[in-house]
């Protein structure tokens, strides 16, 4: 038996599942990380599938650190994640991050990340109290710059973010969004 990370709310949108990671979560994972497409996020062509796993372990485990953490993506009616979305505030992060990854090429460019992400901010603001969010971005990341720029996100000049080459973009405060 493999238990599950209980106490995690599941969120929904009009067309996925937000919830938590699950162990069956690495057959998607996997191709994701061991692919050129998660070099922003630390993967690549050298990754492999004990690479995907630490970072599926990684993303689990920040739950029970932190008490949120990063939701995998499901659409409604199928078992199988797209990507994993949420707050992210590993040890020596400026700040609290909101992150997205889409994991499946063919799940790009259809809304979803945007989708999951106005629910997943509405959460951290509403529920767990924050007051602002960012996301760290580098700039080499085009799409990453094209969503958060959809969702309202500036770039703050005077943040600091995890590396000396990342973009800071600050998402609007609960206000602006609520407006």
């Amino acid at each position: 038996m493999i238990p599950r990370l209980v106490d995690i709310p599941q969120l929904e949108t009009e067309r996925l599942i937000l919830r938590a990671p699950e162990a069956r979560d690495l057959d998607a994972l996997a191709p994701f990380v061991m692919s050129d497409r998660a070099s922003f996020v630390g993967g690549g062509s050298d990754a492999d599938r004990g690479d995907a796993w630490r970072v599926l372990a990684t993303l689990s485990g920040h739950w029970h650190l932190r008490g949120y953490g990063v939701y995998v993506i499901v659409p409604k009616g199928s078992d199988t994640a797209i990507g994993s979305m949420g707050p992210w505030n590993p040890e020596g992060w400026p700040e609290p991050e909101l992150s997205w990854t889409i994991w499946d090429a063919a799940a790009e460019g259809q809304g979803f990340a945007f989708e999951a992400m106005i629910e997943i901010r509405r959460y951290v603001y509403d529920v767990l109290g924050w007051d602002t969010a960012v996301s760290y971005i580098d700039p080499a990341n085009t799409r990453s710059i094209a969503l958060a720029e959809r969702m309202g996100c500036v770039i703050d000049e005077g943040a600091n973010g995890p590396g000396a080459e990342s973009l800071v973009y600050r998402h609007p405060v609960l206000a602006e969004v609520l407006a």
